[in-house]
């Protein structure tokens, strides 16, 4: 599996055009375990599942010819209201499969994404066209020049559309054939390891006994360098604590006790998939995503965290629904996301296309580190625009 090229790809998209059900036909994984999102129909937190595709006459998951490609895939939430944590899944991916329903056509939703991608700088895009078998052949047709007209102009114009029977399991193959075509970024493992924590953990099950415990597990993907079981490692901006009524963002250093790539243990990881680090943190530290947002390297090599940067933005035209984007405003109050964090901040300078904006949570700068730009409009954060920081 090592050897094999790996890609990670995001499932977005609306939040009823069937991403959680295309997903388990392709990995055969459902992705939406927690008890809420089982309740609920949706996906709340991003899930994860990861498969290898062979080639034999076609393309398969069952280990028939030879492997081609390692895949990780990544279910981001449809919901708006869960936008951010849509952003953060698009921070650690190479590619996308957009899904747009056949029989429902693009939504709110499937444009939003759409735009996240973009301010993600995500150029792979695979648009399926889902629920094929719920609409004429006519209608199929009809549906696919929609898409192709009203992606035109966007990074998703020259994308190929597959239609798509999720339930039936037609054209899954075809995806596979997709992914295995699609261009791998070039990976760099001999610069200094960066690991974007996109999820954190307590995998100790109730009742297990004290020298059974694992430590907090942070789960996300490498995007350069290689990180090794025994390497003394920092997390930014780390645990927030409070000094004399002010908030405050300690490191937290450790070492990596165990390692996965996908679901397998492996003694060390390279750039590209999804990863899970074991650290020997405390058990509590990993519980309920507290660590996610944070960036992951050796000791000493990370940029100190900063409460004020300076990006370079774009806003895009319109909201959904044609409405122009007002420009930004000194003092406004933005969301961006960064990474795979989440931050909040208020403006403090503005010049042409570019921001100085003091942040409420702190960030790890990385120059250049691409940024997605939301505001708040009737309580709802809406993408507005993208940047990078200066």
């Amino acid at each position: 599996m090592q050897e094999l090229e790996t890609l990670n790809v995001i499932i977005s998209g609306h939040i009823d055009h069937g991403k959680t059900t295309l997903l388990f036909k392709l990995s055969r994984k459902w992705t939406d375990t927690h008890s809420e999102e089982l309740k609920r129909g949706i996906t709340i937190k991003l899930g994860y599942a990861d498969i290898t595709i062979s080639k034999n006459d076609e393309y398969n998951i069952d280990n028939k010819g030879t492997p081609q490609r390692y895949i990780t895939f990544i279910d981001s939430p449809g919901h708006e209201m869960l936008m951010a944590t849509m952003l953060s899944g698009a921070a650690i991916v190479d590619a996308a499969i957009l899904v747009v329903a056949a029989n429902e056509g693009i939504k709110p939703q499937t444009r939003e994404h759409l735009m996240a991608l973009q301010a993600k700088n995500i150029k792979n895009i695979i648009i399926v066209q889902n629920k094929i078998d719920l609409v004429t052949k006519d209608k199929a047709i009809e549906n696919y020049n929609i898409i192709k007209k009203e992606f035109k102009g966007t990074i998703a114009e020259n994308s190929l559309v597959i239609p798509v029977s999720s339930q039936q399991e037609i054209n899954i193959e075809r995806i596979y054939e997709a992914l295995c075509e699609i261009k791998v970024p070039e990976r760099n493992p001999d610069e200094t390891p960066l690991f974007l924590v996109a999820r954190s953990f307590d995998i100790n099950k109730p009742g297990t006994k004290p020298q059974n415990l694992h430590g907090a597990v942070l789960g996300g993907t490498l995007k350069k360098g290689i990180l090794k079981v025994g390497d003394t490692i920092e997390i930014k901006p780390g645990i927030m604590t409070k000094e004399a009524n002010q908030l405050k963002y300690k490191t937290i250093k450790t070492k990596i006790s165990s390692l996965f790539k996908g679901s397998s243990k492996t003694d060390k990881i390279t750039p590209g998939g999804n990863a899970s680090i074991e650290t020997e943190l405390d058990m509590a530290l990993g519980k309920a995503d507290i660590l996610s947002g944070c960036v992951v390297s050796l000791q000493g090599k990370l940029p100190e965290i900063t409460n004020k940067i300076t990006i370079k933005y774009q806003l895009f035209k319109e909201f959904l629904g044609g409405i122009q984007i007002p420009p930004l405003k000194p003092s406004e109050t933005i969301m961006l996301s960064i990474n795979t964090s989440v931050t909040v901040g208020v403006i403090s300078k503005l010049l042409k296309e570019e921001a100085e904006i003091h942040l409420k949570i702190p960030i790890v700068p990385f120059k250049d580190n691409k940024v997605g730009i939301a505001r708040n409009v009737n309580n709802h954060w809406r993408l507005i625009g993208h940047g990078e920081i200066k």
